[in-house]
């Protein structure tokens, strides 16, 4: 089977694992990026860097060229591409939503194109409602062989933190808004008023993906408070690596975390202050890892596979 790939961020690592996958089940694939430059990353998931509507409008010539090129289907993956990926006439479409292009303010455009897909897949279930038509739930996947347990004193030594204090992580840029890094630090601030020793919140930022599993393990618990998610890598990965996770109720943080002790998902600030104090005090590493196979990138793969196949059969 071949696979046109239409996406506004090639390197990001939740796709490119996606893409590995499927070729490792025998799917070849081509990706076409959206030409500009993508800033989202480091600011704003909802903004798409300085990119115009020019930058989309050409496009659209390359995506027709590849169409005609004995490809089986297009998957276009983020909102912002499904017009590209429709207008295209000879192709069916599979369009892939990853959380801001539907709950951003994009939102209105990729309700308007996604029915003329063939098939629309969105990362959780409080997606699928906000979407609100026909469509299937395959969150991305986790490289459960990349993300793994390991011992807290070396990977502390791994990634030069010390091991004398409890270090809370937010792994994203302080400055993406949408992270809401400020109630991040507000809520690690009040716990350290109520433990005896030090407790610091640390950022991992422009970090290679690689090397992320060394600071989920460094770390003692993972905080996120976004205001708002599709299903978050971070933390299915933290998950993978046994790392206590405390959360904002967002996208599928808590059908995730159900199972996960001790985890905490509220969005009631002090139950965040109090989950978080309980996990520090404890010291002890999660469960997650038991509960996250079912999310392994392999498992997805074979899903997001199934929907090809459906397809382009059609």
């Amino acid at each position: 089977m071949r696979v046109l790939n239409l996406t506004t961020n090639e390197s990001s690592q939740f796709f490119q694992a996606q893409v590995e996958e499927l070729q490792r089940r025998g799917v070849e694939s081509t990706t076409l990026s959206v030409p500009g430059e993508n800033h989202s990353q480091s600011v704003d998931a909802d903004t798409d860097g300085s990119r115009s509507v020019w930058d989309y409008a050409r496009f659209y010539p390359s995506v027709l060229a590849h169409s005609l090129d004995g490809y089986d289907l297009v998957h276009a993956n983020y909102g912002l591409t499904a017009p590209m990926a429709v207008a295209q006439p000879r192709l069916p479409v599979v369009l892939s939503l990853w959380g801001s292009d539907l709950m951003g303010r994009y939102g209105p455009l990729t309700k308007r194109v996604a029915p003329f897909c063939d098939e629309v897949i969105v990362m959780s279930e409080g997606m699928a409602e906000v979407y609100g038509e026909s469509c299937r739930v395959i969150p991305h996947g986790v490289d459960l062989d990349l993300f793994e347990p390991m011992d807290r004193d070396a990977a502390r030594e791994t990634v030069g933190w010390p091991t004398d204090e409890r270090i809370v992580l937010f792994p994203y840029p302080p400055k993406r808004e949408v992270k809401n890094y400020p109630r991040a630090r507000d809520i690690v601030g009040r716990v350290q008023d109520r433990l005896d020793r030090p407790v610091s919140l640390r950022t991992a930022t422009d970090v290679p993906h690689e090397r992320m599993a060394s600071y989920f393990n460094a770390a003692d618990a993972l905080v996120m408070t976004s205001r708002r998610e599709g299903s978050p890598n971070t933390v299915k990965e933290a998950m993978a690596c046994n790392l206590p996770v405390v959360s904002t109720d967002v996208g599928d943080v808590r059908h995730r975390l159900g199972p996960v002790e001790p985890s905490t998902v509220s969005d009631d600030d002090d139950e965040l202050v109090a989950g978080l104090v309980e996990i520090l005090r404890a010291g002890e590493r999660s469960n997650g890892r038991e509960h996250a196979t079912e999310i392994g990138v392999e498992q997805m793969g074979a899903r997001l596979l199934s929907v090809y196949e459906s397809v382009a059969a059609q």
